[in-house]
């Protein structure tokens, strides 16, 4: 978990310099093709029985609004300080619990509201409203959450009946094609110096991913995310020597009061899931 933590950090930072002079469209699709060449590897171990599914549209709506995500995500990236889009993006957990309740229409306990509202405390600690002018930066990264918090809510669902691996292929395989679109529109040749930059961005995505996969298939996600904090860790720090970014102490506080709240919830939910699917005693003639 903390190499994945370390890649995500290197891959923002990364993306962050690059977008000086490619845009973040076109960083997306570049992104995706990238890291479709790191998984694809792994994909042909297995052919193309990988790619059986009885469920080929949400697989498609999946890649879709992942799509966007990056889109908002990377342009977020391009604007805001380093440290407030990363704390920003942990209030992802939060928007999926309101999701669930709005679309899947689960029910949400005392601790899991209290949660929530502590969390969007910790989020107007960050943007400081009325203190300070929220930037469109900030914004993006909050949409960039809410739609990422709608990915993880397609991947929950998906999981249900297809694997890890047909999850992954489907998504490198459709996203690459959907993100370039939108690039077409601001397209504009990199240098071989912005490709290699670009290259590194992908690859660092595909290995981010892999090890949080196999992070979560080593260990519960109770003990695996707390670690999740580290990308504020990393990316405080590179953002300091590389972009001379010193985040407040707001975005410490309320980075750490969201990571908190979006912990809990997690825990939680594991915790009510592992409850309602434990097999009940036999009752004894």
């Amino acid at each position: 978990m903390l190499i994945s933590t370390m890649a995500a950090a290197i891959m923002n930072s990364t993306a962050r310099h690059v977008t000086e002079t490619v845009h973040p469209f076109e960083l997306v699709f570049f992104r995706n093709l990238f890291a479709m060449c790191f998984v694809v590897p792994m994909m042909w171990k297995v052919g193309f029985a990988v790619f059986r599914t009885q469920r080929p549209w949400m697989h498609v709506s999946r890649a879709g609004l992942n799509t966007v995500n990056m889109l908002v995500w990377f342009t977020a990236i391009s604007l805001a300080p380093l440290a407030d889009v990363v704390a920003l993006g942990f209030t992802a957990p939060i928007f999926t619990t309101l999701l669930g309740i709005f679309i899947l229409r689960e029910v949400v306990g005392l601790r899991r509201w209290t949660a929530i509202f502590v969390g969007f405390a910790g989020t107007m600690i960050v943007l400081q409203p009325g203190f300070d002018t929220v930037s469109t930066g900030h914004g993006l990264t909050i949409v960039a959450a809410m739609l990422w918090a709608g990915v993880l809510l397609i991947i929950k669902s998906l999981s249900r009946t297809e694997s890890s691996l047909t999850i992954v292929a489907y998504m490198s395989v459709l996203m690459t094609p959907m993100s370039l679109i939108p690039a077409l529109f601001v397209w504009v040749w990199p240098t071989w110096t912005e490709l290699a930059w670009l290259a590194l961005i992908g690859v660092l995505g595909g290995v981010g991913q892999y090890f949080l996969a196999q992070s979560l298939h080593e260990a519960d996600i109770s003990a695996v995310m707390p670690f999740d904090f580290a990308k504020l860790i990393w990316i405080s720090v590179i953002a300091y020597f590389a972009f001379s970014e010193t985040p407040d102490l707001a975005t410490w506080i309320g980075g750490l009061i969201i990571f908190v709240s979006g912990l809990y919830i997690a825990r939680r939910e594991a915790m009510l899931s592992r409850a309602r699917t434990k097999p009940s005693p036999s009752v004894q003639p």
